[in-house]
C-alpha cells in the first residue's frame, strides 16, 4: 500500500496520511501479513477510537481523531446579488461554502477579491470563527454625525471646515496625534489577548486617527427623505468617516490567522486562508475577546474624530448613527428550514436586519445611503458596505492622472484635500446601480452628497 491507497481510502491528507504511511512500515517491519495489511488499515479507519492506546496503531489513531472533516464535495447553498461579479470573488464564495465548518452563505453586489473571503461575502459557520473571514481591519465601521449648522455655511466657509479636519484627523501608516487623545475604550481589559496587550501602547498612540486605503473622513450634505429617529425630513450637513482598529486590529488578524493555519494543517492549500478557530478552544475564545476589544476601540476612533470636529465647529448633534462591518456575531438563522445558532462573519457586508438603520458609502463623489434593513433571510440579514472596487490600485494608479481626476471632481462639487489616486471615484462601481441591486435588503431613508474630503495619501505618515 501506498499514500494513493490512503486516499482512495479517504484517509485526509496531511498528518493522518504522514501516520497512516508510518503505521503501514512499522507493521510489515514487525512481520505483519502483507495480505492482512489493508484489513488492518481499514480497521484502524473504521474505528479509530478503538486503537488509540495500541502501541502500532495509535499514532494513526489519534490523527484520524484529530483530522479536520474533509470539504464539502459542493459547496452549502449561497445566493448572489448584483451581476458581473468578478469571477474570481465567486470562486472564493464557492471555497469558503465548501468548508466542512460552512452552514450558509451570501454574496453581495459589491463584492470582489479579498483575502480568503471576498470582500463582500457573508458567511455562517458552525461554532468556529475565522479570522480572514472576519478580516484585517477588524470592525472597521461608517459613522455620520448631523449638524445643526446652515448648509450654506458648506461652500461660504469651506475655509473654515478645510482647517477643521487637518486640525482634527490624523491619516495614514503609523499617523497619530503628538499630544494622545484619550477615550473610556482604556479602561477596557487589553489582556483578553497576548496580542491586545502587547499593542495596547501603540493603540493609544493611534486613537482617533484614520488608516490608509479607503478611509475617508468627510463634509458632505445630508438629504433625509422621511423622519429618522428625531432628525425631520430636509437638507443638513453632515460629518462622514471611515475606518476601523488601526495596526492593532492588524496584529490580532495576523496572529490568530496563522494560529488557526497551525489548527488545520490538512486544509488543501486553496482553503488556507479560510483556517477556523473553534470556540469551545482557548485560541478561540481568546481571538472573539480580542475581536470585540477592536470593535469598541474602532467606535472610539470614530467618537474622537466627531466629538473634536463637532467641538472644533461649536456644532450641536442633530443626529447620530454608525455600523460597522469585518466582524464576526452570535445569531440565530433559519437554515434549512431549521432555526440554529451559528457565527455569522461579515468581510466588507453591512448589518441589515429588520429596521436596522446603517451606512452604505459609494466613493469621494458619489453618494453614501442611509439605509434600513428589510431583514432578508436569505442574505443572513445582510447587505452591501460600499460601492465595490472594479480595478486594482496597481492598475488605478497606470489609468489616472490628477488633472483628469481634479476636473471631474470640480463637475461634481467636490474639494479634495488628500487622496491617492487609488481611491479616485473611477475605481468604484456606480453605487446607484449597488442599491438598485439590493433594493430587497435595505430601504433608502436618505442620501449624504460629499463636499470636502480628507483621505490618506500615499505614504503619508502625518504628526501633530
Amino acid at each position: 500500500m501506498n499514500a494513493q491507497d490512503l486516499f482512495r481510502l479517504n484517509v485526509p491528507q496531511g498528518e493522518a496520511t504522514r501516520r497512516g504511511m508510518d503505521f503501514i512500515q512499522r507493521f510489515l517491519l514487525a512481520g505483519g501479513d502483507k495480505a492482512r495489511l489493508e484489513t488492518e488499515v481499514r480497521a484502524v479507519i473504521a474505528c479509530p477510537e478503538n486503537f488509540v492506546n495500541d502501541p502500532l496503531r495509535g499514532a494513526f489513531a489519534k490523527s484520524l481523531l484529530n483530522a479536520p472533516p474533509p470539504p464539502r464535495a459542493e459547496p452549502v447553498k449561497y445566493r448572489l446579488w448584483g451581476h458581473g461579479l468578478e469571477p474570481e470573488a465567486v470562486m472564493q464564495m464557492e471555497q469558503a461554502c465548501r468548508l466542512p465548518v460552512t452552514v450558509a452563505g451570501a454574496l453581495m453586489p459589491d463584492a470582489h477579491v479579498g483575502y480568503g473571503l471576498p470582500i463582500g461575502g457573508v458567511l455562517a459557520t458552525d461554532n468556529v470563527v475565522i479570522p480572514y473571514a472576519v478580516g484585517v481591519d477588524i470592525a472597521c465601521r461608517v459613522k455620520m454625525t448631523v449638524w445643526d449648522v446652515p448648509p450654506r455655511d458648506l461652500e461660504r466657509r469651506a475655509e473654515r471646515f478645510i482647517r477643521a479636519i487637518q486640525a482634527e484627523t490624523r491619516f495614514g501608516v503609523g499617523a497619530n496625534f503628538r499630544q494622545r487623545r484619550q477615550h473610556e475604550v482604556l479602561d477596557a481589559d487589553w489582556h483578553v489577548s497576548p496580542v491586545t496587550r502587547e499593542n495596547k501602547d501603540r493603540a493609544w498612540a493611534q486613537l482617533g486617527t484614520s488608516g490608509s486605503g479607503n478611509h475617508f473622513v468627510e463634509f458632505g450634505l445630508f438629504t433625509a427623505h422621511e423622519p429618522i429617529h428625531d432628525l425631520p425630513p430636509g437638507e443638513y450637513v453632515a460629518l462622514l468617516s471611515h475606518s476601523g482598529s488601526r495596526g492593532t486590529g492588524a496584529a490580532v488578524c495576523d496572529y490568530y490567522s496563522k494560529r488557526a493555519v497551525e489548527q488545520s494543517p490538512d486544509l488543501p492549500r486553496e482553503l488556507k486562508r479560510l483556517a477556523w478557530l473553534s470556540l469551545d478552544s482557548h485560541l478561540g475564545q481568546e481571538y472573539w475577546a480580542a475581536m470585540e476589544l477592536m470593535g469598541r476601540y474602532a467606535a472610539a476612533n470614530h467618537a474622537l474624530i466627531h466629538r473634536h470636529l463637532t467641538a472644533h465647529l461649536g456644532a450641536q448633534v442633530l443626529l447620530d448613527l454608525e455600523n460597522h462591518h469585518n466582524f464576526a456575531w452570535k445569531e440565530r438563522h433559519v437554515i434549512d428550514g431549521a432555526a440554529r445558532d451559528v457565527i455569522v462573519h461579515r468581510k466588507g457586508a453591512t448589518p441589515a436586519d429588520a429596521g436596522v438603520l446603517g451606512i452604505i458609502p459609494g466613493s469621494m463623489a458619489s453618494p453614501a445611503f442611509v439605509v434600513q434593513g428589510r431583514g432578508h433571510p436569505a442574505s443572513l440579514n445582510s447587505a452591501a458596505h460600499g460601492a465595490g472596487r472594479v480595478m486594482s490600485r496597481a492598475a488605478a494608479k497606470k489609468k489616472f492622472n490628477w488633472k483628469e481626476v481634479n476636473r471631474f471632481l470640480r463637475a461634481k462639487g467636490v474639494t479634495l484635500i488628500s487622496a491617492g489616486l487609488d481611491e479616485v471615484p473611477m475605481v468604484y462601481k456606480n453605487i446607484r446601480e449597488v442599491m438598485a441591486a439590493q433594493s430587497d435588503l435595505v430601504t433608502i431613508l436618505g442620501e449624504f452628497h460629499p463636499k470636502l474630503v480628507k483621505m490618506a495619501p500615499p505614504g503619508e505618515r502625518p504628526e501633530d
